[in-house]
Order: structure tokens, then C-alpha cells, then sequence
């Protein structure tokens, strides 16, 4: 009987040592990034282009167009919805003498992107 009460408890203390090692991780949340949609995308690229300081000629959200010019370059950000439902935004220069021009915008855009 006591070699069975041993036993017992033996066993006991070592499931109690094995559940002691078990660690509870609770599931990390990460933040939501909703999808970029049109308007989001569109406001994003005219705001871009007014961050590095082009003035804003056309704001055309039918067409998904907007020019910016600055000095004798004219930056523009073309809006598109695609067939899956994404949104593309394509930047293009023409006659800018920054040729850093177009990456700043497109820096700009990515940040109010939240990317």
C-alpha cells in the first residue's frame, strides 16, 4: 500500500514538473492594414505631390489622373483599379531637373500609404 502511495506521488510531482515547464503564449495581434482603395489611393498621390512642393494643375478622380508641376517639370501619378480589385498608382516625370523628383513623391506616397 505505501509502495503505492510512493508510486502515486512520484508520478503526481512528475506531471506537476512537466506541466510547470509548459509556457502559455498568447497570440500576438497585429494591426490591421486595410486595403489601399481608389479615393485612399488617389488623395494619397496628390497629397504626395504636394508634399515635395509641385503645385497641383490636375485632379481629375474620374480619370484617375494627377499632374503636379514645379518649375518647368510636371510630375504625374496615374490611378488605376485592376481586374482582382487592387489599386495601381504609376508616377512618371517629364523635364524635371531634380531627378530625385520622382523618388520623393513616391516616398511620400508610400508613407501616407502606411508602408
Amino acid at each position: 500500500m505505501k509502495t503505492i502511495r510512493t508510486l502515486s506521488l512520484t508520478v503526481l510531482l512528475a506531471a506537476a514538473a512537466a506541466l510547470g515547464g509548459c509556457v502559455y503564449y498568447p497570440p500576438t495581434l497585429y494591426p490591421a492594414v486595410a486595403p489601399a482603395s481608389f479615393d485612399r489611393s488617389f488623395d494619397a498621390a496628390a497629397s504626395a505631390m504636394r508634399d515635395q512642393g509641385l503645385v497641383v494643375t490636375v485632379e481629375d478622380r474620374a480619370s484617375g489622373t494627377v499632374v503636379g508641376t514645379l518649375g518647368a517639370g510636371t510630375v504625374s501619378a496615374s490611378v488605376r483599379r485592376q481586374a482582382d480589385g487592387s489599386v495601381r498608382v504609376q508616377f512618371d516625370a517629364t523635364g524635371a531637373r531634380d531627378p530625385a523628383l520622382i523618388e520623393r513623391v513616391s516616398r511620400s506616397y508610400d508613407a501616407r500609404m502606411g508602408r
